[in-house]
């Protein structure tokens, strides 16, 4: 008998990069049968698009690199060790060589994401 365990354990060399606003994202915790939180370790390109959440706030640790991150009209600089936390409804992305630790509450929806064009 298969007994379903409480936790949820991601082996991060084990997930593909997807495409997103922001770069490349592995993405783990993303399940139907999670919405409390997910994580994501992104990697920035120098590409990123500006884009908002209407439901999710974000969690952005800075992993590696330096850069900065434009945040409604602000620039947060940003260096190993920053976090940020990013409330809905805020226009952002982030600029440099950078690989954060992202932390979408609740967990990462693609539905959620908007664009300014």
């Amino acid at each position: 008998m298969n007994e379903k365990k409480a936790y949820l354990v991601a082996d991060f060399d084990e997930i593909e990069a997807t495409p997103c606003p922001c770069g490349q994202s592995k993405r783990a915790f993303v399940h139907d049968d999670n919405r409390v939180a997910s994580m994501h370790v992104v990697e920035i390109s120098k590409e990123s698009r500006p884009h908002y959440h209407k439901k999710m706030t974000e969690v952005y640790y800075v992993l590696e690199g330096e850069g900065h991150l434009e945040i409604d009209k602000d620039k947060v600089p940003l260096k190993p060790g920053v976090a940020v936390l990013i409330p809905p409804n805020s226009l952002h992305r982030a600029v440099g060589e950078l690989k954060i630790l992202n932390v979408p509450v609740p967990s990462f929806d693609p539905a959620d994401e908007w664009f300014v064009d």
